[in-house]
């Protein structure tokens, strides 16, 4: 069966390069997905698939009934696209300004539609249900994954897999491992709020750009002796804003970072040290100060047959070579929700060959993917379904 879902894709492969291409000319904020939402529920009605809309917003679920009963398994794709002006000179170029697709995700749903036509087409050998989860806003949390799931995205569902191309990862290759995958993502926002004065009388001021300089290295200690060395973790201060006059102390300030981790409990200590610390700096250096601490995603963390079984499949049905054993990332994705709630793994599928143009990292105004890739990524979700689905 696997053969005639290949040669069926390879048939749709001018057709599937031709919806990410206009996907990537015309792409859409998360949560502004409307027009992105309706061409991918069009294209599903069009190859006969029910199809429901807004679920959790701009997400799309297609349903695909097999003829024989037996599992559920669901495959996911994001499509939402990033504020990034596209700087590449190619034909298929974002027609947004200041928006574009750098990070895959048409390439996701792309494969994902054609997936979806080659199934439907042969649901007849098909024991169970294929659930197609086209979920809008992975790029920015809350995340749509979370609103889709309370909104019953996974009701009977078994099984989940999720894919996402990767230009770290020449074309060919397929990277995943058990347990965690991705990071936990925090972010924070501190207010410190102290007494401004005549930068020449710094003894009648509460000097907020020192102690938020000593904040800045007391946070940065957080991971390297607060935590066990043996355990992956960032705190990172990424905006630091005070004052406004080189010769006037600044009488409040604002921080800003994000915190990653690999493991939930360690997630849990980075927050308590942040707010002991402040406590502390509160008492010593008679700050007062607000705390805004906003949790992103959790760790995603693949369940390990699941993950073994995409290991298994790729070396059975591609090559010993293709497989490739994930290093952990301290990116974050909302994939992470639909694996604490069923059991499945989360895969990436290389996407670069030796051109230039292809090895931009995600997130560069100049990404860009070898879309072959498409073929690889379609292809494991195709292996999947056969595995759990098709009838001897």
């Amino acid at each position: 069966m696997t053969e005639r879902f290949y040669d069926q894709l390879s048939k749709d492969f001018e057709e599937m390069v031709s919806w990410r291409r206009y996907l990537h000319q015309n792409p859409e904020l998360s949560f502004q997905e409307s027009n992105t939402a309706k061409f991918i529920a069009d294209k599903l009605r069009s190859f006969g698939i029910n199809v429901k809309e807004q679920v959790g917003g701009n997400g799309v679920i297609g349903v695909i009934e097999g003829n024989h009963p037996g599992k559920t398994i669901a495959f996911r794709a994001d499509f939402d696209a990033l504020p990034i002006h596209d700087e590449k000179n190619v034909k298929y170029k974002s027609s947004v300004d200041g928006v574009m697709h750098a990070c895959g995700h048409d390439g996701h749903t792309s494969a994902l539609l054609a997936v979806a036509k080659v199934l439907n087409n042969h649901r007849n050998q098909l024991k169970g249900k294929v659930v197609l989860l086209f979920q809008h806003a992975e790029e920015k949390p809350p995340g749509g994954a979370k609103f889709m799931i309370e909104e019953g995205a996974l009701d009977g569902v078994d099984f989940i897999f999720g894919g996402h191309l990767a230009t770290d990862l020449p074309v060919g290759k397929i990277a995943t491992r058990p347990g965690p995958v991705m990071a936990s993502v925090d972010a924070f926002k501190i207010t410190l709020q102290g007494i401004g004065g005549h930068g020449a009388r710094p003894h009648q001021t509460i000097d907020t750009v020192a102690i938020g300089s000593r904040l800045v290295t007391h946070l940065q200690e957080i991971v390297s002796r607060r935590v066990d060395p043996v355990e992956p973790a960032v705190v990172t201060v990424g905006s630091f804003h005070a004052g406004n006059a080189f010769n006037i102390i600044a009488d409040s300030a604002i921080l800003e970072g994000t915190v990653r981790a690999m493991n939930s409990n360690v997630r849990q200590q980075i927050e308590s040290e942040i707010r002991a610390i402040l406590d502390g700096m509160k008492v010593a250096d008679r700050i007062e100060y607000s705390l805004e601490y906003i949790h992103g995603y959790p760790v995603l963390v693949n369940h390990k047959e699941e993950a073994l079984l995409i290991e298994k499949l790729v070396k059975e049905t591609i090559s010993l070579d293709a497989f490739v054993e994930k290093d952990i990332v301290l990116g974050a994705e909302d994939f992470a929700y639909y694996l604490e709630e069923r059991p499945g793994a989360y895969f990436h599928v290389g996407a670069h060959n030796e051109q230039a143009e292809t090895q931009f990292p995600h997130h560069h105004p100049r990404f860009d993917f070898d879309e072959k890739a498409l073929l690889q990524l379609s292809r494991i979700f195709l292996q999947l379904a056969n595995h759990y689905l098709v009838t001897d």
